[in-house]
């Protein structure tokens, strides 16, 4: 495939979040970026409608929470924090079904051990969420009371298709966007836009394309607005962002094919100039062939454009890797792996690098802890066999790369390999092509990182090498993480230990007990409290503490 360049293009990002990553992103591909922030996340005035969800929660009033946003999973528990313990809180959300809405929230639940019930899958609009909870719980949502995690705005589709399926609904806003507090930028964007100065025009998500037209339309520019956009490439994200787009008369040239920054930059630079051509030479012919509004004219030429999607499995991204030279891959890389992180971010960290510079439609990392591979990190979302599957050294595919230390690369039909071995409910077990190589640290193996697609896919030896290479960088860091978390795991033992043992001793003297008769009272009174020991522990150690302050 060619290599993937915007080729001097001027490229518009609306990004606020992540602008100087879509900016160095750009310009990788060669394109001339313009970022300017079309929103600011600001908290809800009041908190009370959060508060009292939190209430009724405590009180188990709920059967079903869900999660639009891993953002709005921690400003939840912030507002939260505020007036409960938080303990409570997590326990509490616990003790009901969780549905996320991606990987974002869950992997934010999971951090907080908060088990996920199920996950929607991608593009994760408001009709993945629907088919998610209908295939999960099918009728007895009628019997439910369910909770929502709201994120900007409410979603009336959401809204509306909720309230038919379950027996009450409760909006849980918890944060919303705002324009940013100075629009200058925005409004020099919009003429900017009307103008002709922009090629290239990146909507990253709906609420961008909303506060685009609100500028537009307080300086008067809807209409010029629309036939600058209609003059240039449009990408939408995916689904949601179209749908707002197509609300205000602008068809999107293409969604990329998964809905992700890197696929979008990269697609854009792969096609963008091709279809910037074809569409100016579409509105030149028909402006020059009858006396009409150019507005009017460029809006009815290009609707007849259908929005696609790009092919999945491609070599999409070959020209972010190919461009990319290499003092900036070490930098990036070096970056990511150097801030210390906890184990899971670390390798959340790795699958993130790993899926920009390679593509694939499923990436698992696996570490070895003793004899065995476990399944410590996914780019889909598998709540139920993260940090629980585990296969031995030589078994299947993976566990061949672990004992022999080199890759495989299977382009085709991975499942007929005398090395595969299935797993249940492991729905890449039915991927075509499957990349796997060793991660590496002094000379030994710590783990295998395992890429797969849906469709047959010819790996190059560039990609090959260059997974290879990030096993070798990587797995010293992996290595630190692990042994860091055991040790903490490790620690935190021998001080609960001691915490029990001192409390024990406070019991066995009071009230006359032998030690394993108050070791059994504090794992009564913890299985009756539902707190841990060390709870209990620290309860009893800080009475003794308040009746020694008062004698």
């Amino acid at each position: 495939m060619a290599h993937a360049s915007f080729d001097g293009l001027r490229v518009l990002s609306l990004e606020s979040r992540r602008a100087k990553e879509i900016e160095k992103l750009i310009r990788t591909y060669h394109g001339e970026p313009f970022v300017v922030p079309s929103m600011r996340e600001v908290g809800i005035e009041s908190h009370t409608a959060t508060l009292a969800f939190v209430s009724e929660l405590l009180k188990g009033k709920f059967d079903l929470v869900i999660f639009m946003t891993g953002v709005g999973v921690r400003a939840l528990m912030d507002i939260a924090n505020t007036k409960y313990d938080p303990t409570d809180v997590v326990d509490a959300l616990r003790k009901v079904k969780i549905a996320a809405r991606g990987p974002k929230p869950e992997q934010m639940l999971r951090e907080l051990k908060i088990p996920v019930m199920a996950t929607s899958t991608e593009p994760n609009t408001w009709r993945e969420v629907l088919t998610l909870l209908d295939e999960t719980f099918g009728s007895s949502l009628n019997t439910m009371h369910v909770a929502l995690q709201e994120y900007g705005a409410s979603n009336p589709e959401l809204i509306y298709g909720l309230s038919e399926r379950c027996l009450s609904l409760t909006k849980v806003p918890v944060y919303q966007w705002a324009l940013p507090e100075d629009l200058q930028p925005l409004r020099e964007c919009v003429l900017g836009i009307t103008t002709g100065f922009v090629d290239v025009v990146l909507f990253m998500t709906a609420v961008q394309v909303i506060h685009l037209f609100q500028v537009a339309e307080q300086i008067g520019v809807v209409a010029e607005l629309r036939a600058g956009l209609a003059t240039m490439v449009v990408l939408s994200i995916g689904p949601t962002t179209t749908e707002e787009l197509t609300h205000y008369g602008v068809i999107p040239d293409f969604e990329p094919s998964r809905p992700k920054m890197g696929f979008l930059v990269n697609e854009a630079a792969q096609y963008s100039g091709k279809l910037l051509k074809t569409k100016r030479e579409v509105v030149v012919a028909r402006l020059a062939s009858e006396e009409i509004n150019p507005a009017a004219d460029v809006e009815s030429a290009t609707q007849k454009l259908p929005v696609r999607r790009v092919a999945e499995s491609t070599s999409t991204m070959a020209g972010f890797r190919d461009g990319l030279i290499p003092m900036e891959f070490l930098h990036e890389l070096s970056s990511r792996i150097a801030a210390a992180d906890p184990f899971h971010e670390v390798l959340t960290r790795v699958l993130e690098f790993v899926t920009l510079m390679v593509p694939c439609d499923s990436c698992f990392v696996y570490v070895l802890e003793g004899e065995k591979l476990v399944l410590r990190a996914s780019k889909n979302p598998h709540a139920d066999i993260v940090d629980r599957l585990g296969l031995q050294v030589g078994q299947g595919i993976t566990g061949w790369v672990a004992e022999h230390r080199e890759p495989v690369a299977i382009d085709s039909k991975a499942s007929d390999d005398p090395r595969f071995s299935p797993f249940i409910n492991l729905p890449e077990d039915r991927f075509e092509a499957i990349l796997c190589t060793p991660v590496l640290c002094a000379g030994r193996v710590v783990g295998v990182i395992t890429m797969q697609h849906r469709l047959p896919y010819q790996h190059t030896s560039v990609e090959v090498r260059l997974l290879s290479t990030i096993g070798f960088l990587v797995g010293a860091e992996i290595e630190r993480a692990r042994l860091e978390t055991e040790n903490l795991q490790l620690s935190d033992r021998l001080e609960t230990r001691k915490v029990v043992d001192r409390a024990k001793n406070i019991l066995q003297r009071d009230f006359q007990l032998t030690e394993e008769e108050a070791y059994r009272r504090m794992q009564r009174e913890s299985r009756q409290r539902r707190k841990a020991m060390r709870e209990i522990a620290e309860a009893i150690l800080l009475t003794e503490s308040m009746r020694r302050t008062l004698d």
